[in-house]
């Protein structure tokens, strides 16, 4: 038998050359793992058209333009209330250096740090911010240059996905012959149909998150609901973190543009309330349901 060493040896280059062809081929990777999620999605909308005498490409090319489209409008909605929040620079400006001003003046009370020393450690974070900044103009080409590849990639894989899918189907198969070829074929059949029901239940309950913040924020009656309610639910998706960046942008965003300053309390009190809210019933009743997890775990 081969020694344990030598073993191990080979699992751990394996999995080094794993790595490196997946941070090297993420460009292509990602967006065909996006693709797979994207068919499964879209997988029993096209056998539907094929059981209805579509031919093959036509049962794929509408559904995945049905939801090209969908997805162009929620971002053109995005952006069209980006437009309006940006047409609105100048106000928020000028009531943030308000806030600054009260801000500065309150810290020179209660810390006898003078304004004028204030400005100097705000110049020197202005300074290391313009040193910074062709690395970040190179970060944000970098991140358009990958949407534009994803826009491009996704559907094609998706295409591509769910035309041959039963020629990828009896590759996986046949390429385990030892007789558990109809194990296999289980276990894919399981895996798209739990894939298919997360992903639903997954855009149920962001539906559901979303819906939530904005009638939270319109009883609130702060500007700029919807496209807080939308970013918050988007970041919800995020693990962890992203309610903490939703809550701080969110926040930050009603101290500017509110001239209560309770706004800014109630606002983080109901997105904890719809976070308490998703953790707790949400997301085990439906997305764990989807997927057949008992919502006590």
């Amino acid at each position: 038998t081969t020694p344990f060493y030598q073993r191990l040896s080979l699992n751990l280059i394996s999995l080094a050359l794993i790595c490196i062809a997946l941070i090297y081929g993420r460009s292509i990777i990602l967006p065909l793992l996006f693709g797979i999620l994207l068919a499964n999605l879209l997988l029993p909308i096209t056998k539907y058209l094929g059981n209805k005498k579509f031919n093959r490409p036509l049962s794929i090319i509408f559904p995945l333009t049905g939801s090209i489209i969908i997805a162009a409008g929620v971002i053109f909605f995005i952006s069209n209330q980006v437009i309006n929040f940006l047409d609105d620079l100048p106000t928020l400006q000028k009531r943030f250096d308000e806030i600054s001003a009260f801000g500065q003046k309150w810290i020179t009370e209660n810390t006898h740090v003078t304004v004028q020393k204030q400005n100097q450690y705000l110049s020197k974070g202005v300074e290391n911010l313009k040193e910074q900044a062709p690395q970040l103009l190179g970060a944000t080409f970098s991140s358009l240059r990958d949407i534009a590849t994803y826009i491009f990639l996704v559907p094609i894989y998706t295409f591509l996905v769910l035309y041959y899918r039963q020629t990828i189907k009896t590759f996986i198969v046949k390429t385990f012959k030892n007789g558990t070829e109809e194990r296999v074929r289980d276990v894919l059949n399981e895996s798209t149909t739990v894939a298919q029901q997360y992903i639903t239940g997954l855009l149920i309950e962001t539906t559901l998150v979303f819906s939530l913040n904005l009638i939270g924020f319109f009883i609130l009656g702060i500007k700029y609901k919807v496209l807080l309610a939308l970013i918050a639910a988007l970041l919800n998706l995020i693990p962890y973190i992203g309610m903490l960046i939703a809550n701080i942008f969110c926040m930050l965003t009603t101290m500017v543009t509110s001239d209560d300053p309770k706004d800014i309390l109630w606002v983080g009190i109901t997105l904890a309330v719809v976070q308490i809210l998703d953790n707790n019933f949400g997301m085990p009743m439906i997305v764990g349901n989807k997927v057949r997890i008992n919502a006590m775990v």
